[in-house]
Parts: C-alpha cells; sequence; structure tokens
C-alpha cells in the first residue's frame, strides 16, 4: 500500500463517510486530490497506449461525450488509490449486502476480490478517464459489467467548475417503492465523490428495504470537463 496515501486515507473522518453512505448513497471527500495531480491525470486523456478501450456516448445511447477504459497497468496514482480505498471500503460493502440479503461477502483486500473475478471471467480493467465538451452530457446508468459487482465506486472531478467548464453537474437518482428522488453533488477540482453502483439498504418500518441509485452528468454549457472513475470490479 501507498504510504502517502494512507497517511491521507488518514485525514477523512470514515465513521462520517460512513453515515453519509449510509444516509444519503454518497459521501464526499474533499481535496482528495491536489491539482497538480488532476491535471496530471488530464493530460493523459489524448494518449492511447495506456488504455484498452474508447467508447463515444452517442453511438450507444449513452449520451454526449466519451470516455476511455485503463488497461493493466494502471496508472500508479490510479492504482494506489484503488487499493488504498478498498479496504475502507468493504466492510460498508459487507454490512450493505447483510443487509439486503445477499450472500456474497467482500475480502480484505482488492487483489483476492480481483482474483474472484477473474476466475469468474471479468478480467478487463474498469477504471476509466472520462472527457466532456459543451453540449455532453452522461445518462443515467449504473456500472455493473458482470457477475461480481462491488457496490461502491468513486469518481473524482479533474477539472474546476466555473473555470475549466460551466454545467456538468454530478447527479444521483434514488427509487424505491416511496417514490424517487434526485440530488445534484457539488464537487470542486479534486473533490472525489463515493456513490452507490446498483442498490444500497434503506431501514424502513419491517426491516430494511432496496433502494436502486443511478448517476449521470448533466449537460456541460461551456468548456471542458474531466473525470476519473475507480470501479473495485473487473468487466467481462
Amino acid at each position: 500500500m501507498d504510504h502517502d496515501c494512507e497517511r491521507q486515507c488518514q485525514t477523512y473522518d470514515w465513521a462520517r463517510v460512513e453515515q453519509d453512505l449510509d444516509a444519503r448513497g454518497h459521501a464526499v471527500l474533499r481535496g482528495f486530490l491536489a491539482a497538480g495531480q488532476c491535471d496530471g491525470l488530464a493530460a493523459l486523456y489524448p494518449r492511447e497506449d495506456i488504455y484498452r478501450s474508447r467508447i463515444v456516448m452517442g453511438r450507444h445511447g449513452f449520451g454526449r461525450g466519451e470516455y476511455k477504459y485503463f488497461a493493466y497497468p494502471l496508472p500508479p496514482l490510479l492504482d494506489q488509490w484503488r487499493h488504498t480505498l478498498y479496504p475502507r471500503l468493504a466492510p460498508i460493502a459487507n454490512r450493505w449486502n447483510q443487509r439486503l440479503g445477499v450472500a456474497e461477502l467482500y475480502p480484505d483486500d482488492l487483489d483476492t476480490f480481483l482474483k474472484r473475478c477473474h476466475r469468474a471471467g471479468q478480467t478487463r480493467p474498469t477504471p476509466l478517464i472520462l472527457q466532456y465538451a459543451e453540449g455532453d452530457y452522461n445518462c443515467l446508468h449504473q456500472d455493473l459489467y458482470g457477475e461480481h459487482v462491488f457496490p461502491l465506486q468513486v469518481a473524482v472531478l479533474l477539472s474546476e467548475p466555473g473555470r475549466d467548464f460551466t454545467g456538468g453537474e454530478f447527479v444521483m437518482t434514488e427509487s424505491g417503492a416511496h417514490g424517487q428522488r434526485a440530488e445534484v453533488i457539488a464537487l470542486r477540482q479534486g473533490d472525489a465523490v463515493i456513490f452507490t453502483v446498483n442498490q444500497r439498504p434503506a431501514r424502513g418500518q419491517r426491516g430494511f428495504r432496496r433502494l436502486a441509485m443511478r448517476h449521470g452528468v448533466s449537460r456541460v454549457r461551456s468548456g471542458r470537463r474531466h473525470t476519473v472513475g475507480l470501479i473495485f470490479h473487473d468487466a467481462r
């Protein structure tokens, strides 16, 4: 584990992160990456040698804009953060599964979980970088990719709102038996949001009920917006 990442992790109030995830399905880590780290990752976008595939959203009905999936080995910073965050999130994921009556439990370390994914044929890396220009947006969706799904993921905003772009807000929706709810999550450059991939438990009158969660990005009104996403399960 990278010691700098671990030291930074210790600066966050993880009890509060857990409370926010339980209450709303997302939690924000302010100042997760420094501005220079954000700019360095965004500058990787034009390269072709570090990615396994490029997706143009409009061709698939996903919205407008594009994104690229990194190939293994991942850029060191993303690999370090993926390994550092997973052990913090696995206990929350296990508690959620128990509340939802899901039998699968997640191991303590990412490499063991990835071996489980790979045995099931999910061998393609899922961390990605997204690029939006004026008029682009991302439809509400869930990043599932196969049988084995880790229920939390992370997105980090690499661009500065108001300077690099306008619009382009991160949006989450929640739906269950009692209706639907949408929330716009305000982020600055370097902020990370931990959020629900698929579904989360919510306490009801007769125990816990399932809430289906989706996420997307509203239309970018001007400029260019870059984001990186850390998904912990690999894809088929």
